[in-house]
């Protein structure tokens, strides 16, 4: 037993201790008043509410303590604004400190200098601006930085690589436009490198970066890295995580850059990289590879096969050639695999989904032979079968009557054979069934998955009747059953389907007379039952459909008088041609637009002398009078007529002698072409009439010409109609010089262009469907010729139209060599065809990046569309990609939540709203258009579509995405499950919440022209 302590020395130890106690206690209420000193210099924020006087420091949520002193400080996300007080680091025990997401706006506080404790300094996602400072390395024992999603500007100082404790450095999304220092790479302890989204402005990756030995994330996404990826990298040897995606690397990836045993992700979206895959991947722990989207070559290596855990494999939108290997095909982790728009060719592998629960299997627009591999379906996984464009053959395995997930099948244009295993029609899940251009024969089955909502199969060798059981095919939108060998009566069931929106049932046998009363087809906008043998009149009720833009009745043989209800739509396009109708053609549709729709009926009349057409009232003449008295008022008519001219001769003979009549002045037109032309210019300037003009605008305005077959019409703008200004003729230039020189399916062809010294006239293909902004704001005002102000776009056509408009602006921004910014992007500048498949117009603003000088403010000044244009081109003439990034953000949250851009009587604009709307409430579904908010199926894609607009239309432009990953989401947005992996994940560096918190700032332009940001 321990002797008991003698009472002097047991006396001195309950000193120290109660002396140790009242000290530590001092010590806690004077970082008490230190605390709620901060708070009020905050402002007393009520996110601090708890923070008062009558109770310990410790037990507040944002202080950690030890040993009865702060030692920790989390205030994230508590509103907080002004600058940090000097006195905050008399808290002189505070190790960790983190001020991320608030609203702090001055430069980089060196008052953490005086915090000699600190090892973790978390202040991203606040407006902290100017440059970081050359003496940052006084903070010396910091081990965790992050100052990502700021405004920092000008060079990374040197200095950052004496920090030897860090093992995290977050610089992400900032302003810095210097150099990307190689001390960096003497951080031998760092973990972590973020430097993404930054546009540096000597963009080469140092080969210092080799030395980060135990670096495992390496994310550099979009900051404009050049050059080649330096070898160096190969010595990381912890790396799990590489991200350079959005860059301009080029050249191969180095051979041993696989190697690195430990590397569980690879992220490579390497933005313009050329090369070849390197010849050996070994890396056992790989679970995802993703180099899509790039210019990559060569063949896929056979080493992929030996990663045992890849579950992701992503080559894509590359130049790959080759066959694909059969061993990735036994990878027993692979779900998601996707090769699309290669050069690939070969048989697929027939392991494929024997050996792993496939998810994703997308191998289109390749070359490929023999057949579909059989166990695809195999684990029960998969949802969606897309092997469009290639050169497959065989029929559809049996298997596929297992795919219970499938959403989508894609076998078109392809060489299939053989008839639909019967299941397959009916899959649990299944909403697209697509098998254009085969061979595939068989009738047409009575029931069809419950969400099918299009069916194409148009150009196989369908054969039989539409079962009369089609009735149940309720949710269907689009059906194409063109050039098939279809034949009997079209059943009265068939009008019954209420969501059908185009329909296509020519080049087939049909006959008997068409359905006389047509129940539901109120969604209907295209109907084309041409090349047929329909017989009987057509029904009066198809003028009774309200959206119905589109009737193609050609080459069959109806009979009697066209019905006068058709006159109540207003077609864009109506071909009855080649049938055997009579009488008079309704005086609304007998004029100039519809020159074509009538050919080939003989006994057909026109009052307005349509070609190929017998004149109404000559006709009916002959019929009243016999041929003498006709005979006998011509020759009194020639008898007064001639009387009459010799008067006029006799009367103004000695006026003509004294003022001969000057010569005509025959304006010379200059006619410049950029495709080939099926019209003359005759064609266009005979019909510059008032009853062809469609639209106007500040500039001019448009025409809509009929210039034959194939053609059909043309759409004509006539910029100005007097001497020109200088503004105009810019318009015209640029115009001309881009639309002229460029081609791509998403941009409006200019056919040619025709000038004199007054006016100047543009010929575009003619877009059916107009402009987008009719479609989603036509029913808020008075309606134009061409637009039903009943018609509602549902979202299929939404997206589709926003992955369209996507296409052709990334291609301006990333396939032109120097780049092109519209600078005019909304959605009356997105034109529509008779399939909604978008093109982008009007290019009188645009701009060639590297044509651009500096001081020329003559194109510059003009800033675009109100409601439209980021706010740093109201004051900046820099011209860069990012306005129209902008731009299309406001055309997304149109397309969701059917808004105009602009608001009224000092209303916020859409995109200031939207972002208001997402600050306040916790809710995404107030903001969808009334006229799709019911689409439930479709909740996920328009609220990922309006996040993507609110991005779009970010304050900063460098918090922007690109037109590159805007059409990627947007593309991967249908399913939703089909998004990138990354994004899916949701990983922090990726992690799109903070952008959406931190957008509430006004742009204001500092002395160098930059880019300073404000609280608003």
């Amino acid at each position: 037993m321990t002797p008991p302590l003698p009472p002097h020395i047991l006396s001195f130890f309950v000193f120290i201790f109660l002396t140790s106690v009242v000290s530590s206690q001092q010590f806690l209420t004077s970082e008490q008043t230190t605390l709620l000193n901060l708070k009020q210099r905050w402002g007393n924020p009520p996110s601090l509410a708890n923070w008062n006087s009558t109770s310990s420091p410790c037990s507040w949520p944002e202080v950690q303590c030890r040993n009865g002193s702060v030692t920790e400080l989390k205030l994230d996300s508590k509103e907080l604004t002004g600058p940090i007080p000097p006195f905050i680091c008399d808290l002189g025990n505070l190790e960790s400190m983190s001020l991320r997401d608030n609203y702090f706006t001055e430069e980089f506080p060196k008052v953490f200098y005086n915090c000699s404790k600190l090892v973790e300094l978390d202040i991203s996602q606040n407006v902290f601006f100017g440059r970081l400072p050359d003496d940052i390395d006084r903070l010396s024992k910091l081990t965790f930085v992050d100052f990502g999603g700021n405004n920092f500007t000008g060079d990374i100082p040197p200095a950052i690589g004496n920090l030897s404790a860090l093992t995290s450095l977050s610089l992400y999304q900032n302003l810095f436009n210097g150099t990307i220092p190689p001390e960096i790479g003497n951080l031998s302890n760092l973990v972590t490198l973020g430097m993404a989204y930054n546009e540096f402005a000597d963009p080469v990756m140092p080969p210092e970066y080799g030395n980060l030995s135990n670096l495992k994330i390496l994310w550099m996404t979009e900051t404009n890295l050049i050059g080649m990826i330096p070898e160096s990298l190969s010595n990381l040897v912890s790396l799990r995580s590489l991200d350079l995606s959005m860059n301009y690397l080029e050249g191969e990836i180095p051979p041993g850059l696989f190697l690195l045993t430990n590397l569980d992700t690879m992220f490579l979206y390497l933005n313009k990289l050329s090369g070849n895959l390197p010849s050996v991947i070994q890396s056992t722990n790989l679970t995802q590879i993703d180099i899509a989207m790039n210019k990559l070559n060569g063949s896929i290596p056979d080493d992929v096969g030996n990663l045992q855990k890849l579950e992701v494999l992503n080559l894509y939108s590359n130049q790959f050639s080759g066959e694909i290997p059969t061993s990735i095909s036994q990878i027993p982790t692979l779900r998601i695999f996707r090769v699309f728009r290669n050069k690939l060719t070969g048989e697929i592998p027939p392991e494929f989904g024997l050996h792993s629960k496939l998810e994703s299997f997308e191998v289109s627009e390749n070359n490929f032979t023999g057949k579909l591999p059989e166990n695809l379906c195999a684990g029960g996984a998969l949802t969606g079968v897309i092997v469009f464009s290639n050169n497959l053959t065989g029929e559809i395995p049996r298997s596929f009557e297992s795919c219970v997930r499938v959403n989508s099948i894609q076998l078109y244009n392809n060489n299939f054979t053989g008839e639909i295993p019967p299941r397959v029609w009916t899959l649990l899940n299944l909403s697209s069934l697509r098998l254009t251009g085969n061979s595939f024969s068989g009738e047409l089955p009575g029931k069809v998955a419950w969400n099918l909502s299009r069916l194409e199969i148009d150009n196989n060798k369908f054969s039989g009747p539409i079962p009369s059981a089609i009735s149940s095919w309720e949710k269907l939108n689009v059906f194409k059953a063109s050039n098939n060998l279809l034949s009997g009566e079209i059943p009265r069931e068939l009008t019954t389907l209420s969501e059908l929106t185009d329909l296509y049932l020519d080049g087939n046998s049909f006959s008997g007379e068409f359905p006389s009363q047509i129940k539901s087809w109120n969604s209907l906008t295209i109907l084309n039952l041409a090349g047929n043998k329909l017989s009987g009149q057509i029904p009066a009720s198809l003028g009774s459909l309200p959206n119905l833009l589109q009737l193609d009745l050609s080459e069959n043989q109806f009979s009697g008088q066209i019905p006068p209800q058709l006159s109540n739509l207003r077609f864009t396009n109506l071909n009855l041609s080649s049938n055997k109708l009579t009488g008079q053609i309704p005086s609304e549709l007998d004029n100039s637009v519809y020159q074509n729709s009538f050919l080939n009926n003989p006994n057909l009349c026109s009052n307005s002398h349509i070609s190929n057409l017998h004149n109404c009232y000559t006709k009916s003449s002959r019929k009243k009078f016999s041929p003498k008295i006709i005979i006998l008022i011509i020759i009194l008519s020639s008898l007064v007529l001639l009387l009459a001219i010799l008067f006029a001769l006799f009367m103004f003979r000695d006026r003509l002698k004294k003022n001969p009549k000057p010569k005509p002045n025959r304006t010379t037109w200059r006619l410049i072409s950029f495709h080939n032309l099926d019209f003359t210019e005759e064609n266009i300037l005979s019909c510059m009439t008032d009853a062809n003009l469609i639209g106007s605008g500040g500039s001019g305005k448009v025409y809509r010409i009929s210039v034959g077959p194939p053609r059909g019409f043309v759409a004509v703008k006539r910029i100005f109609n007097k001497k020109l200004d200088r503004n105009l003729e810019n318009e015209f230039s640029s115009e001309v010089q881009i639309l002229g020189s460029i081609r791509h399916s998403n941009i409006v062809k200019l056919l040619c262009c025709l000038s004199n010294p007054n006016s100047k006239l543009l010929v575009y293909e003619y877009m059916e469907h107009q402009s987008l902004d009719k479609w989603l704001h036509g029913k808020k005002r008075k309606p134009e010729p061409g637009l039903d102000p009943h018609f509602v776009l549902d979202w299929r056509r939404r997206l589709q139209i926003a992955i369209g408009a996507a296409q052709g602006l990334c291609y301006m921004h990333h396939d032109c060599s120097p780049p092109i910014v519209h600078r005019d992007v909304k959605s009356s500048n997105i034109l529509l065809d008779s399939e909604f498949k978008a093109k982008i117009a009007d290019f009188g603003l645009a701009q060639i990046l590297e044509k651009q000088k500096p001081g020329d403010d003559n194109m510059a000044s003009i800033v675009g569309s109100l409601g439209y244009f980021a706010p740093e081109y109201a004051y900046t003439t820099r011209i860069n990609e990012r306005i129209d990034v902008y731009s299309f953000g406001v055309v997304l949250l149109e397309l969701v939540t059917g808004k105009e851009p602009n608001g009224k009587d000092g209303e916020l604009n859409l995109a200031e709203w939207a972002w208001k709307h997402h600050g306040e409430s916790d809710s995404i579904v107030g903001v969808f258009d009334s006229d799709i908010k019911d689409s439930d199926t479709y909740m996920e894609e328009m609220s990922t579509v309006f996040k993507l607009g609110l991005i779009c239309t970010s304050t900063l432009p460098s918090s922007r995405p690109s037109m590159k990953d805007v059409l990627e989401i947007l593309r991967r947005c249908n399913p939703f499950d089909e998004l990138p992996e990354e994004m899916k994940e949701g990983r922090d560096e990726f992690d799109v919440a903070p952008l959406l918190k931190r957008e509430r700032y006004v742009t204001r332009p500092d002395e160098n022209d930059g880019v300073l940001v404000a609280q608003v």
